[in-house]
């Protein structure tokens, strides 16, 4: 079965940096925002366990702040509309995201 992606404006940038390739993917503030908000409950913590990281660092990649528990997540905001510009310089969590959405889009076609 073909993959499908969720696509909500993001654009991917590659950068050559001798053997090493780095994709960084740039979108609003506002689309990161909805993809977060489209997940169903639970997913924070399903994405935690998926990938072995703390569900405070989850909930920093969808712009919480919480740093006490979580870490940073290689996420930057700049100021601008809607929302502003948000660069993401790791899309593993991104992806996890999008199989869930991919999941549960599956599942609600199947009712």
């Amino acid at each position: 079965m073909p993959k499908k992606n969720f696509v909500f404006g993001k654009k991917i940038l590659l950068l050559q940096k001798k053997d090493l390739v780095v994709m960084e993917i740039k979108m609003t503030f506002n689309e990161l925002r909805k993809i977060k908000d489209s997940l169903p409950s639970g997913s924070m913590r399903r994405i935690a366990e998926a990938l072995n990281l703390d569900e405070e660092t989850v909930r920093n990649y969808f712009g919480g702040t919480n740093f006490d528990k979580g870490q940073s997540t290689g996420i930057h905001i700049e100021q601008g509309p809607d929302g502003g510009v948000v660069i993401l310089e790791d899309d593993t969590i991104l992806k996890e995201a999008y199989k869930i959405l991919e999941e549960e889009k599956e599942n609600n076609s199947e009712k």
